[in-house]
Parts: C-alpha cells; structure tokens; sequence
C-alpha cells in the first residue's frame, strides 16, 4: 500500500512546483486573451465541456473476452494511470479555467480510485476498496483554489462504480492480487456569483452490459438552472455511451432520447454540454439532437478550425496532434423567440504550448469553450 501513497505524494509534489502560464490561446488561428475580456461581453454565457480522462485505456480491459486475461490488463492499466499523473494534469486544467473562466463547467470522467491490498475479489470476495489513491475531484478543486479561482461542485452523479482484481506479483510460485475500484462521475461546476436551483443528478434507465465480467455499465447526466445577471438557463452535462460498434448505437439513442424527452417542456434556454460520443455533423445521436431543437454551437458562425476534439495517445505523450472526430459539444437550444449564437468557440487542449511541464496533454480529449448569446428575435427585426 504504502508504495501507491508515496506515487501519489510525489506526482502532487510534482504538480505544485510546476505552475507555469501557459501561452494565451485563440479562436482559430487569431490570438487573443481571454484575460482581457474579449467574448465576455455583458450578455454572453461562458461554458467549457472537458473530459478529463481516468488516464488509462480502461477500453483494453472492458474488451477482454478471457477473464483470465483481466488482472493483468488492470495492472497495465494502473501502471497507465499512474504515468499520466492526473495532479500535474489537474493543475493544466485549472489553469485553463482560470484564463477562460467560464460561468459553467460540466466535467466527465472525474474519477475516484481506491485500492485494497491484498484484494479479495480474485476469491470471490465483496468487500469494497475504500484506501483513496486519487480523488481526481478534490485534486482540481485544490488546483483550482491554487489559482485563485472560486468555483463550487453543485451537481454530481455517479456512473460505474467497479471493482477488479490486478495481479501484483508472485510469491512462492502462487500470484498475488490487489483490488482496484474505479468510480467514475460527470460534474457541473459554477463560478462564484452564479446561483443554482433543481438539480437533477440521474442515471439512465438503458446501461451497457458487460458479458465477460459480469457487470453492467451506467451512464448519467447532471443538470442545473442557472441565474446569471439576471437571465436564468438549464445547464445539462453528460456522458453518453460510446458506440464504437454498431450494437452499442441503441444504447447511445435511447440515453439521449431519454436526456431529450427529460427537457422537451423546459421554457428557459437548455445548454446541452459534454463527450456525446457521437460524429458531428453525421453522427446518428447527433441528428436526433438537431432533430429535437439543438442547435450546435460551433456551426452558428464560421470558424476555419473544424473543432475535432478526439483524441491524443492513451499515454498522453504524443507530440503530433492527430484529433479526426467532433464529439465533445456545445449545443443549446433557444427558448421560444429567442436567437442563439456563439460568437466564440474554440477548442482547448490540442497545442504542443498546452502540455504540462513535464509534456503531458491534460487530456486525452480536447475541450471546448464557448461564449454564448441569446437574444430575442425582435432585437433582430428592429434592428433590420
């Protein structure tokens, strides 16, 4: 045990010596500071999606069809994660938060990684890991107060919470095994000054089953009306289901079908944030979107950046960025006579100046921050 403490210490040791500014980003190609007010103009809704990555292909092991194979996937898989030092990770977040400040944050894959040594669950044992190796919500909410950045948690929902056996040796000629516990959660964040009300923190009725381990994968979605300056918005994140094959894709339907139908008689503007897991613009659960009064944030102006967010190298080391998909969204949807448009949209996360000290991207995804505009209509028709 007493080796994943000292891992742990030394990499927030590591993240807290290294706290250097990070080049100021722009939209497209232009540069400009965030710090400096541009896109935060009076009317405007600054959101940020990010998934934040557990740090290992956790993919590898879901797809494994021997359950032999799984203790020792699990414990290449750790061996991942603990080289993708999520607390030098978490201080690049923050950083990124505190130049773009956001009013909104929604957040997937903030993890919570416990260990039992030795496990029981390669005997059959149930008693759940509880010794923390890394609290990924506590560690960039740290990171965030380090910047001077006041931001507080204000909805949270548990998705997967499992527990698998990893291979740690051999004594005498027989294995040893650990227990690690993955519990994975998707968050909404608000910035000082911003109040909330009727949070909704709910799991989806249609969860991915897992055949060769015998366990079932959830999914969920967080929401919250926010009151900014007078004007009041319902602030949606979530996750949805990969479909990296086609018999996943019902899963993924019917999670946003269900997301869909939850706020089809909302009468403020709906902000639709997170990794929807779906191709934009061709994807099947993103046409259902559209289809239901979404509109994507990044197609209300025209940007040169074709906004693919997905995704850099499992080990987070890769020094050419070879992002191909748009999953990571900001939709929104306008409430009655309302005009929507984001007049600025990037893409965070894909630029060598924005690894951590050490090279590491913050994530394996990119994220996108927007500023956001509703209007209503008339303003348009006087203004004509």
């Amino acid at each position: 045990m007493k080796r994943f403490i000292i891992a742990a210490l030394v990499f927030a040791l590591a993240a807290c010596t290294e706290d250097t500014p990070l080049t100021p980003i722009g939209d497209d190609d232009a540069e400009f500071h965030f710090e400096r007010g541009y896109g935060h103009g009076k009317r405007n809704l600054r959101v940020l999606t990010r998934n934040v990555y557990v740090g290992a292909d956790v993919d590898v092991v879901l797809a494994a069809q021997n359950p032999e194979d799984v203790p020792l996937l699990v414990a290449q898989a750790f061996q991942q994660l603990l080289a993708t030092n999520f607390p030098e990770r978490a201080g690049a977040l923050a950083r990124e938060i505190h130049r773009t400040k956001p009013h909104l944050v929604g957040l997937q894959e903030i993890s919570t990684v416990r260990i039992q040594s030795p496990g029981d669950a390669i005997l059959g044992g149930t008693i759940p890991a509880e010794d923390v190796v890394f609290d990924y919500l506590e560690i960039l909410m740290a990171a965030l107060a380090a910047q001077g950045e006041d931001y507080t948690v204000v909805a949270r929902i548990q998705n997967p919470d499992v527990e698998i056996p990893m291979v740690t040796g051999v004594v005498n000629g027989t294995p040893t095994f650990d227990d690690i516990r993955l519990t994975d959660y998707d968050v909404i964040l608000a910035r000082k000054g911003v109040e909330v009300s009727d949070i909704i923190e709910r799991n989806y009725a249609v969860a991915l089953p897992i055949e060769a381990l015998g366990i079932t994968i959830p999914r969920g979605f967080v929401a919250a009306t926010a009151h900014i300056k007078g004007k009041s918005y319902r602030f949606v994140n979530t996750h949805l289901e990969p479909a990296s094959v086609a018999e996943i894709l019902p899963i993924q339907l019917a999670q946003a079908d269900e997301l869909i139908r939850t706020f089809a008689t909302e009468t403020l503007p709906v902000i639709l944030v997170g990794d929807l897991n779906t191709h934009a613009p061709t994807g099947e659960t993103y046409q259902l979107l559209l289809s239901a009064g979404y509109i994507d944030a990044w197609t209300t102006r025209s940007r040169r950046d074709k906004g693919f967010t997905c995704c850099h190298d499992p080990g987070l080391m890769n020094t050419e960025v070879n992002f191909d998909r748009r999953i990571d969204l900001v939709l929104a949807r306008p409430a009655e006579n309302t005009r929507f448009r984001a007049p600025l949209a990037r893409v965070i996360g894909k630029r060598l100046r924005e690894r951590t000290p050490s090279g590491l991207w913050p994530s394996d995804h990119g994220g996108v921050w927007a500023s956001l505009r509703f209007q209503p209509r008339r303003h348009y028709a006087d203004k004509h």
